[in-house]
């Protein structure tokens, strides 16, 4: 064999030895991706729910009750920014009122107004009725 032929057989060998650590390096690669997608994905709306403060879920809720499908949209977009780690405080009802009203999404709110008589805590309307039936009581 002349030395051509043994350089030729030597440099076939190096060029198969890289070969075969390509194909295992890609097996590997391929092996340690696949539990990533076996992952089960998780659930943006739970995900949300658990950085919601006070009130939060509420807003939430009636935010999903008038408008669903713009509500699901901004949770897959909230749930991006946890996962990416650009969200890392709690949401309270405030901030997330706020986030849908700038978005151009009036979320409405029951609102109670309570007021003190007789030392107990009486709802502003409840109030107002006993103060009027009263009124044309005395009339």
């Amino acid at each position: 064999m002349s030395e051509e032929d043994s350089e030729l057989e030597r440099l076939k060998a190096k060029r198969l030895a890289e070969m075969q650590k390509n194909i295992s390096t890609r097996k590997e690669i391929k092996e340690s991706a696949e539990p990533q997608k076996e992952k089960i994905p998780e659930n943006p709306r739970a995900s949300v729910v658990k950085i919601l403060g006070f009130r939060g879920l509420e807003v939430l809720e009636n935010a999903e009750s008038q408008f669903p499908n713009e509500t699901k949209i901004i949770i897959d977009k909230i749930f991006e920014l946890i996962k990416t780690g650009e969200i890392n405080e709690t949401l309270d009802g405030g901030k997330l009122l706020t986030l849908f009203r700038s978005v151009g999404l009036n979320v409405r709110m029951e609102t109670k107004i309570n007021v003190e008589q007789d030392g107990k805590f009486v709802s502003l309307s409840d109030k107002l009725s006993k103060d009027s039936s009263e009124n044309s009581d005395e009339e």
